[in-house]
């Protein structure tokens, strides 16, 4: 489903953009730290099962990456448009 960001003002769209940004390093810091601390955990510890599920709950997390990429690249065009209307 594609959001149709021309019926938004340009106040709206900087605030979603910076959101988004936000968004973005943030899930990029957690993930990247629930990933790393499930690795670490199979390679030194015994009870791998617990590692393995947080692992597996990390990278199905940053399945929502891609999408977050997409909307700052849709906001950004949006954006762009505009100014060269003006």
């Amino acid at each position: 489903m594609k959001i149709d960001y021309s019926t938004k003002t340009t106040a709206q769209l900087l605030s979603n953009l910076n959101m988004i940004k936000v968004l973005i390093v943030a899930l990029l810091i957690i993930l990247s730290l629930l990933i790393g601390i499930s690795i670490y955990g199979m390679l030194t510890k015994d009870d791998n099962a617990t590692f393995i599920a947080t692992l597996a709950v990390g990278l199905c997390c940053s399945a929502t990456l891609p999408m977050q990429f997409m909307s700052k690249k849709a906001i950004k065009a949006e954006l762009i448009k505009r100014e060269e209307t003006l």
